[in-house]
């Protein structure tokens, strides 16, 4: 972990000037003045804790303003050591003009070039995977080592990855497990300046930050650049809700706030869009929107005012469908996704290890005769495919018969008994009918 933190810190260091932040001095004015008209005086430490930035370059900030006339000095409060400044009433009407151009109240932002120069650095495909490390990240997971290790090489690649197969063979929990092969932290910037606009980068919903807010201020003092949070490596899970307006810019015209895409938001880390073709976005539209950033790994997004940047495209992509992908996608995107990964039903080893592990996991003996029961009188008897989803399933409906009955384990009856309520069968949908009909 030293050495990682000793490569971040050299990535991005803490500015030492003004202009070491590569930022305009009256972006970062109009910064501090929103904090201000949002706080109240404040020393320079708290302005400081509040920027990202040290306590040094927040006061050489303030007395440029002060300078101005845009803030006082208004002397310490308390046991601070530092200086409180407040702002004038020409900070005050500052304040508001900027609040009207721009809502962000944060973090100063780091410049576009300087966020894509961190992305390209921490880039996955730096630190390759081998397949020793594949199998140990899955040890404790049931997956036929072949599968393994086409996916292995799959997210070593950067390319995307198509996962397809029948619903329940496990492609969305494997998927979201890939995650574990995603490498060391990363740092990822509280926002992004484009211009006079600032766009918010840090998702506290998708990041997961490695440090308190304690450790955030020593890493400062440590030499990082506190505009940058230490992070896991993201993980961006979207399913059904997906919409065409999340793949974009987002912006709150009532708060003058920029919304980062899905895809900004996962740089550095991975995408897993599930269940496709089952969003409110065609896959026709989504594969058009995503066919140039898959191609050229970097993607064009634009400001409300038609201002149009580019930022990278640095991330595993993971499609993940039930459907067949030939319904999906023409050849022409197929064809630039590096990776189509097919997912089949379990065999009868890999759907024992999968029941015994769900016995544990619940707190019951595993017994073979059970599972035994489960595959030949069962699954053979109606012909259902052997799902790595069906022993969890079913050994929760039998769970949930055994608690309402009071029993302490399950039987060969309770594992039936949760297969009529799990399964639509003929046999019942023809009993329901002749119900139905009596009523009448």
């Amino acid at each position: 972990m030293q050495h990682s933190t000793q490569r971040l810190s050299a990535l991005a260091p803490r500015p030492a000037t003004l202009a070491d932040l590569g930022l305009a001095q009256t972006l970062l004015a109009d910064l501090l003045a929103k904090h201000l008209a949002e706080a109240g005086a404040l020393d320079m430490a708290a302005l400081g804790q509040r920027l990202g930035l040290s306590a040094s370059l927040v006061e050489a900030l303030a007395d440029w303003m002060r300078g101005d006339g845009r803030v006082e000095v208004l002397g310490m409060q308390g046991s601070s050591p530092f200086l409180r400044v407040g702002l004038t009433e020409r900070g005050r009407r500052t304040a508001a003009e900027a609040f009207g151009r721009d809502g962000y109240v944060g973090p100063a932002p780091v410049p576009l070039a300087d966020y894509r120069r961190v992305v390209s650095a921490q880039s996955g495909r730096e630190a390759p995977l081998r397949r020793q490390r594949v199998h140990e990240a899955f040890a404790d997971t049931v997956i036929e080592p072949a599968l393994l290790d086409r996916l292995g090489p799959a997210v070593n690649s950067g390319r995307a990855i198509f996962i397809y197969g029948p619903a329940g063979t496990g492609k969305s929990f494997i998927a979201r497990r890939l995650s574990r092969l995603l490498g060391p932290p990363v740092l990822v910037p509280h926002a992004i300046a484009i211009g006079d606009s600032t766009v918010r980068c840090f998702d506290p919903a998708v990041h997961r930050p490695l440090q308190s807010a304690a450790d955030a201020s020593a890493l400062l003092r440590e030499g990082f650049d506190g505009r940058y949070v230490l992070c896991e490596r993201p993980m961006v899970v979207a399913g059904g809700e997906l919409t065409q307006h999340m793949l974009d810019l987002g912006y709150d015209a009532a708060n003058r706030l920029y919304q980062p895409p899905l895809q900004l938001r996962a740089n550095n880390g991975l995408l897993l869009l599930d269940d496709l073709g089952r969003q409110r976005i065609s896959p026709t539209a989504l594969f058009n929107r995503w066919i140039i950033p898959l191609e050229e790994r970097q993607d064009h997004l634009t400001l409300k005012g038609g201002q149009q940047f580019i930022v990278p495209f640095d991330l595993v992509l993971v499609l993940s469908t039930n459907l067949d992908p030939l319904s999906l996608a023409d050849q022409a995107f197929l064809r630039r996704i590096g990776y189509k990964v097919p997912f089949a039903p379990a065999t009868p080893q890999a759907y024992t290890a999968i029941y015994r592990q769900e016995c544990e996991r619940s707190g019951i003996d595993f017994q073979p005769a059970q599972v035994r029961f489960l595959i030949d009188q069962l699954h053979a008897r109606h012909r259902v495919d052997l799902l790595p989803c069906h022993p969890r399933d079913l050994l929760g409906l039998a769970l949930d018969r055994a608690r309402y009955l009071g029993e302490a384990g399950i039987d060969e009856s309770a594992l039936r008994w949760a297969w009529d309520n799990y399964f639509v069968t003929p046999a019942a949908l023809d009993q329901s009918t002749a119900h139905t009909a009596h009523g009448r």
